[in-house]
């Protein structure tokens, strides 16, 4: 199957959450609404398995599943990433080939996490597993989950192999992102992504390539919307779009005091019968429904 990732990947590419029927079982109905919402929203591109779709609380057959379903539901349409995070390296490789014989497009990894690196290990981690892998890698920072930022001058080391065609920043420091494409900016097919919905706008103005957003699972076109305006500088749409997204932010994200977001994508997926809910997702969706429309 042709690869179907362009380089600098640009756009909205929504972290799919993981549905399903109970503790190791996909909700496949459920998964191909959700892929076909998201098509027909016209996002730029799908990542599963990543902090969103709950990759480190699931099993590895499940996760292959995951993979497997989600390009047979694609079926080539859109690229595909496949978030090979793992504590053991010789996983992140398994998990890169069943990505790669069932057509995605590239593989994204968040550093090793537990056993925190230092910066030139984390170089070296790279530098061993990128070679093992069959597909371009995007660079994933996530350092409330792995206690490691990547410095800019890691990326720059690690980005010398021009299979590493891209990063995802979910830090939310809009300073360090700006810092990491200054960095890069010689290497013209390198995407910058960020993951934050609410600075998404602001990185794509600033010269950033897209967001990977955790609201478009629920209102895709919101942020496809909100994205091409800011390539167009259409300050107007930025402005009108933006506020959307902010309510998003500090209502349905925020609901409960414990409770993680991706709870919230879930209910609300559940609400627009999209996909199944379980465990924790019903449980809050009990305790809250009602804040979940009468907050503003």
């Amino acid at each position: 199957m042709e690869n179907t990732l362009k380089k600098p990947m640009t756009g909205i590419i929504p972290p799919l959450v993981t549905p399903l029927l109970d503790n190791d079982k996909l909700d496949i109905d459920g998964l191909e609404r959700l892929i076909e919402r998201l098509i027909k929203g016209g996002v730029h591109g799908l990542f599963i398995l990543g902090t969103t779709g709950e990759a480190q609380s699931i099993s590895y057959r499940l996760r292959h599943e995951m993979i497997k379903e989600t390009c047979r539901i694609n079926a080539g349409r859109l690229p595909v990433l496949v978030c090979i995070s793992d504590t053991s390296i010789v996983e992140s490789i398994h998990l890169a080939h069943v990505g790669a014989e069932c057509g995605a497009s590239a593989v994204v990894s968040a550093p090793p996490y537990y056993f925190a690196p230092g910066q030139p290990e984390l170089a070296e981690f790279y530098e061993d597993l990128i070679p093992q892998l069959p597909l371009p890698i995007f660079l994933y920072n996530m350092p409330s989950h792995t206690k490691v930022n990547f410095a800019p001058a890691t990326i720059q080391r690690i980005a010398r192999n021009p299979q590493v065609v891209g990063f995802k920043d979910s830090s939310a420091n809009a300073v360090y992102f700006q810092s990491v494409m200054y960095a890069m900016k010689d290497r013209q097919d390198f995407a910058m992504l960020v993951g934050p919905e609410e600075i998404t706008a602001e990185c794509v103005l600033l010269g950033g390539h897209g967001g990977i957003n955790g609201g478009a699972n629920m209102f895709p076109e919101l942020y496809v919307d909100l994205y091409h305006a800011a390539v167009a500088r259409d300050m107007e749409t930025v402005s009108r779009l933006q506020p959307l997204v902010m309510q998003i932010s500090s209502s349905i994200y925020t609901v409960g005091q414990h409770c993680l977001y991706w709870v919230f994508v879930m209910i609300l997926l559940r609400l627009l019968s999209i996909a199944s809910m379980f465990r924790n997702a019903r449980r809050y969706a009990r305790r809250w429904r009602h804040s979940l429309f009468v907050r503003n």
